[in-house]
């Protein structure tokens, strides 16, 4: 039976999986959707988070406002930036973000950014509020990858594990179907598919793992910015395995390095340096102590 995706081994077909929804005659696009309730689920989180810290929830709803809107602007210039040689000549596209296109590292950097100057103006810790920034963050990323599954992007290259995946080749992007995946076709009823990876699932997966960790040990937290280093850790670690597998990365001008994973792997050494260094300066002092 067709279907348009399908998860063989894991004996899961879907049938009818759209990527936006009609209202009125208007399309909204389920990826705008998925993101938009990914947002209001990671404030809420960040919010329960404050009061286990011991801060004001009022706040966080204010700085949720300026890190909402500047880290959606962020997230699609990185994407836009390091996909300059297609905007480049389709101009007007680089408002199109209905069909996707938002980069994530995009996204934490002006939401760094933006917490920085919040901050500043508000007269508040920096690195306490990334502390309750960071697990609004992973919500908002657990959920948010399941936008890509709608659209059918950020997939990995052939795969025949249990969690292979296959997309209709018709609702794939033709730039996004490598030479590999291409000598790896299935046909079922007359309907050609392609069988991938699906990072989108890994990577919210790993999320939760990381997210779990963070909010376990917060009422273990030596010192204020650990848990942000710990969300930077840990993503770091799962997204440079995960990039490795995608087959739409986005590459450093001139070359074939994957700008996120080289991005990942730098944020993953230098948190896990930072936390080494805390912790055994910790550990040096209260032996002192004794």
């Amino acid at each position: 039976m067709e279907a348009d995706i399908r998860f063989p081994h894991l004996g899961i077909t879907l049938e009818h999986v759209g990527k936006s929804i009609s209202i009125g005659g208007f399309s909204i696009a389920y990826y705008g959707i998925i993101i938009a309730f990914g947002m209001v689920a990671g404030f809420l989180m960040a919010s329960w988070q404050a009061g286990r810290l011991k801060q004001d929830k009022e706040m966080v709803l204010d700085l949720a406002l300026w890190d909402i809107v500047f880290a959606v602007i962020s997230a699609r210039l990185y994407y836009v930036l390091f996909s300059w040689d297609y905007y480049s000549q389709n101009p007007i596209e680089i408002f199109n973000i209905r069909g996707g296109g938002m980069a994530i590292y995009g996204g934490v950097i002006g939401g760094v950014v933006t917490t920085f100057v919040f901050a500043r103006v508000k007269k508040l810790s920096f690195y306490e509020l990334l502390d309750i920034a960071c697990t609004g963050l992973l919500v908002g990323q657990i959920f948010g990858r399941w936008g890509n599954f709608f659209n059918r992007e950020a997939f990995g290259g052939y795969t025949d594990n249990l969690f292979a995946m296959q997309l209709k080749r018709s609702d794939v992007r033709a730039g996004d179907i490598t030479k590999e995946l291409l000598s790896n076709l299935v046909t079922l009823d007359g309907t050609e598919y392609i069988q991938v990876h699906p990072t989108f699932l890994y990577e919210s997966l790993w999320n939760i793992a990381v997210l779990l960790i963070i909010l376990w040990y917060t009422k273990k937290r030596k010192f204020q910015g650990e848990l942000f280093l710990m969300y930077l850790c840990g993503y770091g670690l799962g997204r440079f395995w995960i990039e490795g597998l995608r087959v739409d990365q986005l590459k450093l001008f001139g070359t074939q390095i994957a700008v996120s994973q080289l991005l990942s792997g730098i944020l993953f050494v230098a948190s896990l340096s930072v936390l080494l260094y805390q912790w055994g300066k910790r550990r040096k002092k209260k032996q002192g102590k004794e």
